[in-house]
């Protein structure tokens, strides 16, 4: 199917035609690391992009600017509510706006299909329904304010491991049902004005290719079946050819000013191996882009104020509150009422070190963060104690150095030295920072060859102390003249690609510091990596950890702690060194000693919180004994002021499970996507997320959709509405199945509990037995209603007609097969309260008689 001709189209073409081939193409790759070229002869400005699904990060020409730091998207998928969906994402617009950025690097609408994924937490859910509903809301927020969203990653892209060069395979049915389909809605209901495609790449058994060159789904599906009208980007570095990408469909390479295009791509439009309609296209699809941004023929954007406002910080307080899912509330444990409290123990490697969002192009410097004592010291009555203990560290790597301890060698002044060194190793310049992050060091000019950090670090504290030293690329590490650690990759923007820039391998020693204490002289003589359009930089990291107690010194401490309080709360979680792009879990189990923590605190006290800061899944052995569990995800800055007010009732946590929980690491359907000879096979077909546990017959420690919040719901009557049935058949031929037919189902329920409250009443389609293999049941619609207490209200829930069909491989179309289906509604996956009944007969949905 092509799209009509746009508005303005047929002056934009002819605009283009104007250009000679060198300027067009030169627009066709970014000018630098965010922004594409400007090109005044047609009225186009620079358009800037920026990551990302957390915030928007800006383009980092100011180190120390700050931005607002929003929950992970799985926290807004937990939700549930398209309304706050939309309305952050018009937060990111204003956000952008205020940083100069025109194009978002979100939403991404890749599956949670495995719960290890590195970026699962930057997922919206394992279902395609409830992600593509979600992401389309907050696409229509940003372009509702004239900033584009860029629909990522375009597509089967779920695994970190080998990102950039693994191929998945998997069949033309689940392509379509299930991965492309939550691509496929956004598109339909909110039309994004820019598409990435994937590092990855896809094998049908008879072809394989990276996305950046897949002409049968860039070309043929996304911009002629779906007849999406704007650029696609490529995912940064990711394009490896000149003929083969700018064939395939691939519109914008990213990032620049270098590249496979550019002259060589020129040179193959004049010998015939590329269309120059082709490229012409290209250029006219980012005019379309600019035209939408206000960066063509328009003198830019409207300007916003230069800080966040109040409100926009209690939306993102909203979000983390609503987002947050109670699974369990034994004897209306929650919410806690201040006037019977004298004194609260705030217990966790989590409470003390909050994880507030995922590493990566996700991450955010945020302007400011609440952590959880803050939040509920501000909230607690002033007469209540609060008292915070640690119970063990859970991160695998040591603090980074302190200050205190580092001194220029050269000055004596407190910092790590830093010369930066040409090729014949002459000093050309240099600073002085003040601890041991060193993290991906960069601002030095390009005659910059090598960059040698020096301090001595003072250790007056008797006992055994931990170095670690992390370094990427060339480099060598000493201390006291004896080099203790040396690499040698001479790899550049793969660096990047694999995050192990952020992340490197550490090496730690011993030290024995007497009662005279000990200095040492470390030097860190470091290569630059030359990383293309990321630029040139080092990495360098230097950690340390004096003696003190052990683990279980601290478990027993804080578990005392637990007993001496009227009540206990334990965040327990993930952290910076398990959730991130860049690369994949290798299990489930919470880090550290964690979990013998929760039981030892949950036995000292009977009136005990557990608290998950995580966004992935984890393992919770002891869910069955907590009193209360709450999933609180990586919940942004306003983290500490959310739960706050969600332990003190002031917002129920309405959340509800956009994944599956689940109890044991055996029984999880897909335990990890790494690839196996450069192929990540998906096996399980349609079965993905929760239908697969459906299929096995499995029970999850917690099912998708589930959460309790404060009140009960009393569900009583579900109907089909007078104009429920589409007079119009279903038809196989339809090009997609986001149309706008369907069923609509009316549900009435009750407030039966003490407390006002939302539900999320949620709508599964069980197709009929037999035929083709199809999931026992998916979910097919849901609503968000809110009630006060004995309140009788009724949830409108549309049910598309793509609930209903699957793809026909050999007719290449949609067919909707005929039986008897049935409609289960309900507060999860797990929990049938109604069930009504169509029927399809020739491809018409009837009412079951």
């Amino acid at each position: 199917m092509s799209r009509p001709a746009l508005p303005g189209d047929t002056e934009l073409r002819d605009r283009v035609r104007g250009l000679d081939l060198d300027s067009k193409i030169r627009l066709l790759t970014g000018a630098d690391l965010w922004r594409l070229p400007a090109e005044p002869r047609l009225g186009l400005s620079a358009v800037t992009m920026s990551d990302g699904p957390q915030g928007v990060r800006g383009t980092g020409d100011d180190p120390a600017e700050t931005g607002l730091l929003a929950p992970a998207p799985s926290a807004l998928a937990a939700a549930w509510d398209t309304d706050l969906a939309e309305r952050l994402g018009e937060l990111f617009a204003a956000e952008a706006r205020r940083k100069g950025v025109d194009v978002v690097l979100a939403p991404v609408v890749n599956l949670q299909r495995t719960p290890v994924a590195g970026r699962h937490f930057e997922y919206f859910s394992e279902d395609p329904l409830l992600t593509g509903t979600l992401a389309a809301a907050v696409v229509r927020g940003l372009q509702s304010q004239g900033v584009a969203a860029c629909l990522k990653h375009f597509v089967a892209n779920d695994s970190e491991t080998d990102r950039t060069r693994y191929r998945a395979r998997l069949d033309e049915r689940t392509l379509r049902e299930v991965y492309l389909a939550p691509f496929e809605q956004v598109l339909s209901e909110a039309e994004p004005w820019s598409v990435m495609a994937a590092y990855s790449g896809l094998d049908d058994g008879t072809e394989s290719a990276p996305m950046t060159e897949n002409a049968r789904l860039l070309r043929e599906v996304l911009k002629g079946e779906w007849a999406f009208s704007g650029p696609v980007v490529s995912d940064w570095a990711a394009t490896r050819s000149t003929v083969a990408s700018a064939a395939g469909g691939l519109d914008l390479v990213m990032p620049g000013p270098d590249g496979p295009w550019g002259d060589a791509l020129a040179a193959a439009v004049r010998a015939g191996e590329v269309d120059e309609q082709l490229v012409d296209d290209k250029v006219l699809r980012l005019l379309r882009l600019a035209r939408h941004v206000g960066r063509l023929d328009e003198p830019g954007p409207a300007p916003v104020p230069a800080q966040p406002a109040e409100e926009e910080f209690r939306l993102l307080r909203e979000v983390a509150a609503r987002g947050t899912v109670l699974l369990r509330n034994q004897e209306d444990l929650l919410p806690l009422t201040p006037d019977s409290i004298r004194s609260v123990a705030l217990i966790g490697p989590n409470a003390v070190a909050p994880y507030l969002q995922g590493g990566g192009s996700a991450y955010v410097p945020a302007v400011r963060t609440v952590s959880f004592e803050e939040g509920l010291r501000a909230a607690l009555p002033e007469d209540v104690r609060l008292t915070v203990h640690r119970g063990g560290d859970a991160r695998l790597r040591l603090p980074y150095a302190p200050a205190e301890l580092l001194a220029d060698p050269g000055t004596g002044e407190t910092g790590v030295r830093a010369d930066h060194l040409d090729a014949d190793g002459i000093r050309i310049g240099g600073e002085v920072r003040a601890t041991g992050d060193w993290t991906t060091y960069d601002g030095f000019g390009s005659e910059t060859h090598r960059v040698l950090l020096r301090t001595v670090l003072t250790l007056t504290e008797p006992g055994t102390h931990r170095l670690e030293f992390g370094c990427s690329g060339r480099f060598s590490v000493t201390v006291d003249g004896e080099e203790v650690l040396a690499g040698d990759d001479g790899r550049g923007v793969e660096l990047v690609l694999e995050s192990s820039h952020n992340h490197p391998p550490l090496r730690g020693i011993d030290v024995e510091v007497g009662a005279e204490g000990r200095r040492l002289a470390l030097a860190l003589d470091l290569t630059v990596v030359d990383a293309g359009g990321y630029g040139r930089f080092v990495t360098a990291q230097l950690r340390h950890a004096p003696p003190g107690p052990t683990p279980y010194e601290e478990i027993a401490e804080a578990a005392a702690a637990a007993q001496a309080a009227d009540v206990a709360v334990v965040v327990v979680g993930t952290n910076e060194e398990v959730e991130s792009e860049g690369w994949d879990r290798t299990g489930l189990d919470l880090p550290g000693h964690q979990n013998d923590l929760v039981r030892k605190v949950i036995a000292a006290n009977p009136r005990t919180i557990v608290v998950v800061n995580a966004g992935a899944p984890v393992l919770l052995p002891w869910a069955d004994e907590a009193p209360a569990l709450l999933w609180a995800w990586l919940p942004g800055q306003e983290a500490g002021h959310a739960l706050a007010d969600v332990l003190l009732g002031r917002t129920e946590p309405s959340g509800r499970l956009p994944w599956t929980l689940p109890a044991r690491a055996e029984d999880v359907p897909v335990p990890d996507a790494r690839p196996r000879d450069g192929i990540v096979d998906y096996t399980e077909g349609v079965h993905v997320g929760h239908r697969a546990w459906d299929r096995a017959g499995l029970v999850p420690a917690f099912p998708f959709g589930h959460g309790v919040g404060w009140t009960r719901w009393t569900y009583e009557s579900v109907a089909l509405s007078p104009s429920v049935v589409s007079p119009s058949p279903v038809s196989a031929t339809l090009p997609s199945p986001a149309g706008g037919d369907g069923l609509n189902l009316t549900v009435a329920l009750t407030n039966t509990g003490p407390r006002a409250g939302r539900e999320v009443v949620q709508v599964y389609v069980e197709p009929p037995q037999g035929g083709t293999d199809r999931p026992v049941r998916l979910l097919a619609g849901f609503a968000t209603i809110q009630a006060a207490p004995g309140a009788r209200v009724t949830a409108e829930v549309h049910v598309p007609g793509r609930a209903f069909r699957i793809w026909d491989g050999e007719a290449s179309a949609w067919r909707t097969p005929s039986g008897r289906y049935r409609l289960h509604v309900g507060g999860s996956s797990r929990d049938p309260r109604l069930t009504t009944e169509v029927t399809v007969d020739d491809g018409r949905l009837h009412p079951a008689v």
